[in-house]
């Protein structure tokens, strides 16, 4: 943009204003519930929230910690280079994942149903050199992903208010910090549940400008006319008839794949999903993740399909930031299409709206990295290895240092990655290079019995000297030099992606077969105990036993047994579910379309439209409505509460019983009656 639409000021104001609010707003409702619904800050709770998020406020997470920046920008992109066919590929590629780890999720629930990190099962069952192996290829998902938060979110907020990016990069992060030091992973659900809202409201204003109201568009025919014009002007290479307006894109195949295996190792490999399915009650794991991949769906095919294709129908148009030239290329790697669009239809409320919804999208999901690397560290690393008797309080002091300094380290690399040219395209490319190798030999982990642990620990180090081979080969081969430009490109992309994803199948065999199958009876992972926070309980003169998420043995022996009973059967219902959404999402929807060559007529383009706009209503369902509806009982208490302590009527709790419940019941029968229902 020749100059930014919103001052300095106002972009302060957003990145460090709305970062304090959350964290005053966190630092409140920790308050509140330590206040009213007895929870104690022990470092269970600040790390898997007491082990009992229900189903709503999974999904919302799901939702909020998937949402990245590259969710909105880099899909804009996407669908700015192929047209409709971009947006599908990338919620598709990026939704199988979320649908099949729901699997893992359930088998993690069953076989270590007291762990707080996966690579905590990874070491109970190979030992510790396979379990530091682990814990490095973790912690380059968190480094990689938090980076691209940082570099996209950064990128945008420089377009939109000409804040440095450097500033930018270093000031994200500190609101996210405080609210999660304060409030642990509750924090991260409950903040996410807030920016997921806040995400698809924007989200709305736009489809609804674009396709209803804009005096520039308005309509989808409008929109569908001004597609066919751009084509005329620039056709697309490797489309059907060049159209922007078919599912056959020979370059969004590609992307397809490239995007379908680097987010595999995004989900697979982040301990921040782990620990949103740790959190979750048994019950809420599988319909939780279910309803958030599915509700996620939405949010980048409707954002791109309608910024996107904005950014291509309106940039012709005198109020286009670059008319009367295209966009270089460089800026639609950067992200800078959705607010190019947004500044196009709405100016500065375009260019406000925007902001928020970057920032929203950052530090909800900045916020799941800090817990997923503050917990490996906290777990795996401090008490595994430094110091295995640590006590409650000294796990939490490890926590708050481990955020603060994964924050401060990132947003340093972050700067670092902005002058070396290195933008959130790239990063979004280079994932699937860099730790795909380790994911099937991490879901065996859960899943087969048989791998042995030389098979575990080897095939993701080949597998990752495979990929960085093929990708860097490929790149000098094309190309003639190795460059960020040629190396980003999508073939060499693709080649270290896929090499990366498969190689894997080739090693476990190999190794299997030289060192011999292994015979896992699953004993060592239910071994792993929690946390001793008797000393933190002891300080609040509250029994550990009744703090949420401590109690020992949930509620005896034939509890714990209709518990896995209900878990082997959603285990089943997983397997199943996920299949049949995958078949779906990657072949049966779009594959047709694609080989048929179709390119699509004006009535198909308003169905096309109105169905991702009716699909957002339902995601505005799950993950907006259904969590309000799901804790209405304690949002009402929590409320009364307040109330009575303004009138000063409140009663003080009763010795010994949970704070939320009435004086007639105690702790003990309200875990048995939640537990039979």
């Amino acid at each position: 943009m020749s100059s930014p639409p919103l001052s300095q000021g106002f972009g302060y104001g957003i990145v460090l204003g709305l970062g304090f609010a959350f964290a005053l707003g966190m630092i409140g409702t920790t308050w509140a519930l330590k206040r009213y619904q007895n929870e104690v800050q022990t470092s269970e709770m600040f790390s898997t929230a007491g082990r009992t998020v229900r189903t709503g406020l999974v999904a919302s997470a799901v939702v909020s910690s998937w949402t990245w920046a590259a969710t909105l920008l880099q899909s804009s992109g996407i669908a700015y280079k192929y047209g409709v066919s971009g947006p599908f590929w990338y919620a598709s590629g990026a939704t199988v994942q979320i649908l099949l780890f729901a699997t893992l999720a359930i088998e993690l629930k069953r076989k270590a149903p007291n762990a707080h990190t996966f690579l905590e099962v990874i070491r109970a069952r190979y030992g510790a050199a396979t379990h530091i192996t682990y814990m490095v290829f973790g912690l380059f998902t968190n480094i990689l992903v938090t980076a691209m938060l940082l570099t996209g979110g950064s990128a945008v907020v420089n377009s939109l208010t000409g804040m440095p990016t450097p500033a930018a990069c270093f000031l994200l992060p500190v609101g996210v910090v405080i609210y999660t030091l304060f409030g642990g992973i509750k924090a991260t659900f409950l903040t996410d549940y807030i920016h997921t809202v806040v995400i698809l409201v924007i989200i709305f204003i736009f489809a609804f400008t674009t396709y209803a109201t804009s005096n520039i568009l308005g309509s989808p025919g409008k929109v569908y006319d001004l597609l066919l014009e751009a084509a005329a002007r620039h056709p697309v290479d490797g489309n059907s008839g060049g159209s922007y307006l078919t599912m056959r894109s020979k370059e969004g195949v590609i992307f397809f794949i490239i995007n379908i295996v680097g987010n595999f190792g995004t989900v697979f490999l982040d301990n921040g999903y782990y620990n949103k399915a740790i959190a979750a009650s048994p019950v809420s794991a599988l319909p939780g993740y279910v309803l958030g991949g599915l509700s996620w769906f939405a949010i980048p095919w409707l954002a791109a399909t309608t910024m996107g294709l904005a950014c291509l129908a309106l940039e012709n148009h005198p109020s286009f930031p670059t008319y009367p030239n295209r966009m270089p290329i460089a800026d639609v790697n950067a992200g800078l299409v959705l607010p190019n669009a947004a500044v196009a239809l709405l100016g500065q409320g375009g260019a406000a709206c925007t902001l928020l919804l970057i920032f929203m999208a950052v530090t909800s999901a900045s916020s799941a990295e800090l817990i997923a690397v503050s917990s490996i560290f906290t777990y795996d690393l401090y008490q595994t290895y430094f110091n295995p008797a640590a006590t409650g309080k000294k796990l939490i002091y490890m926590s708050h240092t481990m955020v603060i300094a994964f924050g401060t380290i990132m947003a340093g690399f972050s700067t670092g990655l902005f002058y070396a040219g290195v933008s959130m395209g790239y990063l979004y490319l280079l994932m699937g290079v860099i730790v795909s190798s380790a994911v099937l030999p991490a879901s065996l982990t859960l899943l087969w019995k048989g791998q042995n642990k030389w098979a575990a620990m080897l095939s993701p180090i080949l597998g990752l000297a495979c990929s960085l081979i093929a990708w860097l080969v490929t790149t000098k081969k094309q190309f003639g030099e190795i460059t960020v430009d040629s190396s980003g490109s999508n073939d060499p992309m693709l080649a270290g992606n896929v090499v990366a994803l498969l190689s894997p199948v080739i090693f476990i065999p190999i190794l299997t077969l030289i060192f011999g199958m292994d015979n896992y009876d699953y004993e060592s992972m239910r071994a792993i105990r929690k946390g001793d926070d008797h000393d933190i309980a002891a300080e609040a003169h509250v029994d550990l036993e009744l703090i949420p998420g401590e109690r020992a043995g949930s509620n005896g022996g034939e509890s714990e047994e209709l518990e896995q009973k209900n878990l082997e059967k959603a285990a089943k219902i997983a397997r199943l579910t996920t299949v049949a959404m995958t078949l779906i999402l990657l072949v049966l929807w779009p594959f047709p379309l694609y080989g048929t060559g179709y390119i699509f007529s004006k009535k198909f383009f308003t169905g096309w439209v109105s169905v991702g706009i009716i699909w957002l209503f339902f995601s505005m369902l799950c993950v907006g409505v259904y969590p309000l509806w799901e804790g209405r009982h304690d949002i009402v208490h929590t409320i009364k509460s307040i109330g009575l302590d303004i009138l000063g009527k409140r009663r003080p709790p009763i010795q010994g019983r949970v704070a939320n419940v009435h004086d007639e019941k105690s702790a003990e029968e309200i875990g048995e009656k939640k537990l039979a229902t």
